[in-house]
């Protein structure tokens, strides 16, 4: 997958000082590799009895609304405080350059539905650990977290331990 890491741009102090932002714009540019990075978590998922692809705001959305077209399942977003317009649940999260809120609709997915989370990057792992536990809130099973990039020095995965995490690059 070497060629997929060089679509991938480092962009040094984004959005803080101290950050390396791993930018996914330059893989998007290439329909090739956009496909292939969709194909390949679609691959790893396609057996499992996905029933549903949560993804997370705004860069999860790139991977996740085409990989549940890929499953065949339906999609749920999950977004940022006040942009989703029926009744929400919410959770809290850190990162590591701040702190936000994520909601999902009530009814994005349904009790007993096995939900794979999708974000383009695990960092720290708050994200998707808030996630996962939205949708268990509303009765669902998280299949896994599937990423396209890991940056293992934030130790995202230790946070999601109790979560089987994929990811296709790591860093």
């Amino acid at each position: 997958m070497e060629h997929l890491r060089t679509l991938i741009r480092a962009v040094p102090d984004f959005p803080t000082p101290g950050v390396v932002f791993r930018d996914i714009t330059p893989l998007l540019q290439q329909p090739a590799a956009f496909t292939e990075v969709v194909e390949r978590l679609a691959a790893e998922f396609r057996a499992r009895g996905v029933d549903r692809v949560a993804a997370i705001e705004s860069r999860g959305f790139l991977f996740g609304a085409p990989l549940a077209l890929a499953l065949g399942v339906g999609f749920a977003p999950i977004r940022k405080l006040g942009k989703l317009p029926a009744s929400t649940i919410r959770r809290a999260y850190s990162l590591e350059y701040g702190s936000n809120h994520l909601e999902m609709h009530r009814d994005a997915v349904e009790a007993g539905q096995r939900v794979l989370v999708v974000d383009d990057v695990l960092a720290t792992g708050g994200t998707a650990e808030a996630s996962a536990a939205m949708v268990e809130e509303l009765g669902a099973e998280v299949v896994a977290t599937a990423f396209v990039i890991e940056l293992l020095a934030l130790k995202g995965r230790e946070r999601l331990a109790r979560y089987e995490v994929y990811s296709l690059l790591r860093y």
